[in-house]
């Protein structure tokens, strides 16, 4: 039986896992803006995407597709900077 220091210096995050993970919670939470934009176009949310999407400027299939290409590589990005982070203070502590 492992004791709970053992099981805390064990305690990794698979990059892989962390990557898909967090690039489709971001595609997940833009189709829901789109969504909202489409249902509620007097509340829109695009001038935010202009900022934080480069080449999102407009409630288009094109314009979407571009989103949820560009949310899942911001879910790699940050999974790619957070998980070996995290690894190498967990091992640490």
């Amino acid at each position: 039986m492992t004791t709970a220091t053992e099981e805390h210096r064990n305690a990794r995050i698979p990059l892989q896992a962390l990557g898909w993970s967090l690039g489709i919670f971001f595609a997940i939470t833009f189709t829901i803006c789109v969504l909202f934009d489409l249902a509620f176009p007097s509340q829109e949310m695009s001038r935010l995407w202009m900022q934080l999407l480069p080449w999102v400027d407009r409630i288009s299939i094109g314009s979407y597709l571009l989103g949820i290409a560009e949310t899942l590589l911001y879910g790699w990005f940050v999974a790619l900077i957070f998980g070996p982070l995290f690894n190498f203070f967990a091992e640490r502590s």
